[in-house]
């Protein structure tokens, strides 16, 4: 046969479109093992088994096509068919429609896959759960908690430090992306992991797993780098030291890290990962288990005794090993909060954090996260925005990874009013902590400040979707029709479905839900939950008899309003003793005065709040201040003043909302005023 006729029987037997239609439908069926196959968490072996297959099976489709040919009477040798009594010119003509169809259908899914990356590109940071892979860092990594392997469960601590010392070594490599310690810890060590899936929702390309086995002086830690795109192991390591090399161990294994993805060290970061964080291991271990508890401190109602628990634990580590740098710092993190919330806004307790700063300062005078720490001071402890503001600038150079920083920006613009600014950094400091549901129980609250309650219901939807059945997002997201329809059925039933200890940290949220329906049993019973932690509102704390009285008026027993708001005036004196230019709680003073038909002095201490705490100090506090004057004014029987400042406060972002108005019994004196409900209608929902 000549070359010609050689290739012209090919052309008649259809090999040519044998050809094209078996590469059409390679094309297809690798397209469904790859997309199709995780999704079922079928191995990646499979998937290159199914592409091997098909590459062998190309030749001996064109052997079939070439040795035999379909006729009326059923498959025969091509040799054996009379030339006059073929029918591949009507099989060709059935196999190139069938080409044609799958060339479509083919060019359909090639044009879906092009045009899928650019519109999932535009698709906000702060809302998609899942990174695409097209848009993850080569250079990216997430630290998993190590499992603990020794007999002891209270190693566990111990365990959790060598992994988060990992991690902060790491994040100190300006050349890669390290995502932070909040969100990897919900992936526990022990639990078949899904690698492929976890990489996806963190963002990253890689991961780093490992074990901690400590008995006696002795340690062993082991750790292996996976590819998260396709759970191919590139680097693992055992070391045996004894317990005081478990520092070193760290560093060596962070340096490994950047070495296997070709991240660049400069000298500064290479000093800094080598640095160890203590000589003692039982001060590392009461380190550890703060650190966990003010990861933890969301919007639990027990905070104030969670951040006192922390500061025992930092105060017996510094007092173990007073270099113990880290330690201060999330020491004097702990105190400013306490002071900022208004827990213990004292000039002792601003002064012990002032000094764990000194501290942090003494010892490491360069770092970034001294320079946090005194960030977060200059802003909680005096309001100090610009100052504060400078502070990050200098720290984000030596914590590149830190989303600590873009975070306490976001806090920060906000106090100054600029809410779209402060959204936007919250959302940055999501890229590198994407599971931090109180990243966005945060973003959730801004939202509810500008009254944008869809948006405020979307974050609180993810934060659920990160943590399903967690009581505080929960809450959260059940009050959200009680903010903005005056609906506080949603709040009540999830409310009902709780255990009673379930209970105890959301009690301030019950009390609401028991006031909005006017349950005078239910807020009782919520004050109860609540034990010694008062209800708060930002920095604004109403002790547990101004929570009787508000119940006493709410029922109208008198006798017992005034015995109970008599009992917390003298608390609130005393407290105000330690702290007299305390805004928030000389306003709590006014309401209380108000409840004692003290007009003139409620009025008084109304009006020095809002002079010490404006709305340009403080966007949020601010406009409590100018809230808590009008319900003084409403409950002295001045309705104009009242309504002259709840028209002014409702113009501002702030948390006081149309459920608010529409159910608190707070507000009953203001009822039946025409200008009391025109404003309560203009934050009513609108169709």
């Amino acid at each position: 046969m000549n070359t010609g006729n050689f290739f012209a029987e090919l052309k008649r037997r259809n090999v040519y479109k044998v050809a094209v239609a078996y590469a059409i439908v390679a094309w297809l069926l690798i397209q469904v093992a790859t997309q199709v196959f995780p999704f079922f968490e079928i191995p990646n072996w499979a998937v290159r088994l199914v592409v091997l297959l098909l590459i062998l099976g190309f030749p001996i489709a064109l052997f079939l096509a070439w040795a035999f040919e379909i006729t009326p009477e059923g498959i025969k040798r091509a040799e054996d068919v009379d030339l006059n009594q073929s029918i591949t010119h009507r099989t060709g003509r059935k196999l190139m429609w069938t080409t044609v169809v799958l060339g479509i259908t083919a060019s359909g899914l090639l044009a879906f896959q092009l045009l899928r990356p650019k519109a999932s590109s535009t698709a906000d940071a702060s809302t998609t759960p899942m990174t695409a892979a097209s848009s993850i860092p080569e250079k990216s990594i997430a630290v998993l908690p190590f499992e603990n392997l020794s007999r002891d469960p209270d190693n566990a601590f111990f365990t959790d430090g060598v992994q988060d010392e990992i991690l902060t070594d790491l994040a100190r490599v300006a050349d890669l992306k390290v995502i932070s310690r909040t969100s990897v810890m919900q992936y526990k060590s022990g639990a078949q992991r899904n690698l492929r899936e976890i990489g996806q929702q963190l963002g990253v390309a890689h991961l780093l797993e490992g074990s901690v086995q400590r008995a006696g002086g002795k340690v062993r830690v082991n750790a292996q780098l996976i590819d998260a795109r396709t759970d191919a192991h590139q680097w693992a390591e055992n070391f045996d030291r004894d317990i005081a090399d478990v520092f070193a161990i760290q560093s060596e294994i962070a340096k490994a890290i950047a070495d296997q993805l070709q991240a660049k060290l400069s000298p500064s970061e290479k000093s800094a990962i080598e640095q160890k964080p203590t000589s003692d291991v039982t001060a590392f271990d009461l380190f550890t288990r703060a650190k966990n508890i003010l990861l933890t401190t969301t919007l639990n109602a027990n905070v104030q005794s969670l951040y006192v628990q922390a500061v025992d634990l930092l105060n017996q580590a510094v007092a173990r090993d007073p270099s113990f740098f880290e330690a201060y710092c999330q020491l004097a993190y702990a105190n400013d909060n306490l002071y900022f919330l208004g827990n213990d806004h004292t000039p002792a307790r601003l002064a012990l954090a002032e000094a764990a700063i000194q501290s942090a300062f003494r010892l490491r005078p360069d770092a970034g996260e001294a320079r946090l720490a005194r960030a977060e001071n200059l802003y909680r402890g005096y309001l100090d925005y610009d100052g504060a503001l400078a502070e990050l600038e200098i720290a984000r150079k030596t914590l590149p990874n830190d989303s600590r920083v873009s975070e306490l920006i976001g806090y920060i613009v906000r106090r100054q009013g600029k809410y779209d600014e402060a959204i936007k950094n919250l959302q940055r400091a999501l890229e590198l902590d994407p599971r931090n549901f109180f990243i966005l129980e945060q973003i959730s609250l801004s939202y509810q400040n500008l009254r944008r309650y869809p948006e405020m219901a979307a974050a609180l939807d993810r934060g659920l979707s990160i943590k399903p059945g967690d009581v505080e997002i929960g809450a959260a997201r059940a009050q959200v029709d009680l903010e903005w329809k005056a609906d506080p059925r949603p709040l009540h039933q999830m409310l009902q479905s709780l255990s009673s200890d379930a209970m105890k940290n959301v009690a301030d949220t019950w009390f609401q839900c028991a006031m909005s329906e006017r349950d005078s049993a239910a807020a009782e019973h919520a004050l109860s939950a609540l034990g010694d932690n008062d209800i708060g509102n930002d920095a604004v704390y109403l002790n547990h008899d101004v929570a009787m009285g508000l119940i006493a008026r709410m029922t109208k027993d008198e006798t017992k309003a005034q015995a109970a708001f008599g009992a917390a005036r003298a608390k609130q004196q005393k407290l105000l003793q330690q702290q007299p230019d305390w805004a928030p709680a000389i306003c709590v003073l006014g309401l209380i005065d108000a409840g004692l038909g003290r007009k003139q002095e409620a009025l008084q201490e109304g009006r020095r709040a809002i002079d010490l705490l404006p709305v340009a100090k403080d966007s949020i506090n601010g406009v409590h201040m100018i809230e808590y004057y009008a319900l003084i004014a409403a409950w002295v029987g001045d309705k104009d003043l009242a309504c002259e400042k709840l028209a002014k406060a409702v113009q501002l972002p702030g948390t006081i909302s149309y459920g608010q108005l529409k159910l608190l019994p707070y507000w009953d004196s203001l009822r039946g005023d025409p200008r009391f409900e025109k404003i309560v209608a203009s934050l009513a929902p609108k169709t």
